[in-house]
């Protein structure tokens, strides 16, 4: 049973929220203010899956223990969801800059809070299972210098992932930028599967079966995204390219306010933010170019 930490100043909404995500399914602690959430995570590091944390506390608040969990690399890949009653726009980029994976108001519907923390530690559990497949650096990885691939599906592109992670000689950093950036090659470009239509698909649970049908049909079923891969002297050159129309990638560079309550949309700036040292799309948005910097 995953494990949850419910932080919050005032009981009657911690104790709601505990109620609900034990309802759910869940096994949830409490804690009152930040400095005992801290000291209770600080004690058992690898105890709990999820830190729900509102901002606004005595003693430490929200924001300042998320950046020191954050700041931890026990916890770098702890998923924090905010709740609380702190919307001005500037709290929610304070926050999605600190390193929370979703940004919610309290109260929030019991249908958004559980999606949300599903998709949380859904994303979790990939990158888990990311991690705990990549390989070892061979030999043959350390003298490559170029490599030319062509997948369809979401598995070819997580399978893909993992082996450029390995040739970039840093995958714990690089696997997850990776895949989000395949998969979205797959969804977004050439499944034609729009923003607004994939909050739709999560929230109502078929998201997966429109990706398997998509694959079956006219114009999709035949399309392919191509990757290569250039080593250099000093950096690791990934280009990804899919077959769609393209779209406006401008605006899912950075981590915006106006998304901060979907259940996706932070793939692209994640990658950018934690796991490359570059991104640039180029053309219509169905080329991007990543770099990664080779260690010294």
């Amino acid at each position: 049973m995953q494990k949850l930490l419910v932080v919050d100043d005032d009981k009657f909404s911690r104790t709601l929220t505990q109620a609900t995500l034990e309802a759910a399914g869940y096994d949830v602690d409490d804690a009152e203010d930040g400095e005992i959430a801290w000291n209770i995570i600080d004690k058992a590091p690898s105890d709990f899956d999820l830190i729900l944390l509102d901002k606004c506390m005595p003693k430490l608040d929200g924001l300042d223990l998320l950046k020191r969990i954050k700041s931890d690399p026990r916890f770098k890949d702890l998923p924090v969801v905010m709740l609380t009653g702190a919307t001005q726009e500037q709290d929610i980029v304070d926050g999605l800059a600190a390193g929370a994976h979703y940004y919610l108001t309290k109260p929030s519907p019991e249908e958004i809070l559980t999606n949300v923390i599903k998709n949380a530690l859904l994303q979790l559990q990939n990158k888990r299972e990311l991690l705990s497949a990549i390989g070892h650096q061979t030999e043959a990885l350390k003298i490559l210098t170029r490599a030319e691939f062509s997948f369809s599906n979401l598995q070819e592109a997580k399978t893909l992932a993992l082996w450029l992670a390995d040739a970039s000689m840093v995958p714990e950093r690089t696997v997850n930028a990776y895949s989000e950036l395949l998969v979205n090659a797959v969804e977004h470009g050439n499944l034609e599967i729009s923003y607004q239509q994939k909050s739709q698909l999560l929230l109502a649970g078929r998201w997966e079966e429109e990706i398997a049908q998509r694959l079956q049909q006219e114009p999709y079923a035949h399309r392919r995204v191509t990757v290569t891969m250039e080593t250099q002297t000093d950096q690791y050159i990934v280009i990804i390219k899919d077959e769609g129309n393209g779209f406006d990638w401008t605006e899912y560079l950075d981590f915006s306010p106006e998304r901060a309550f979907d259940l996706h949309g932070r793939g692209i700036a994640m990658a950018r933010k934690m796991g490359l040292d570059d991104i640039e799309y180029q053309g219509n948005g169905n080329t991007v170019v990543t770099i990664v910097k080779k260690s010294n």
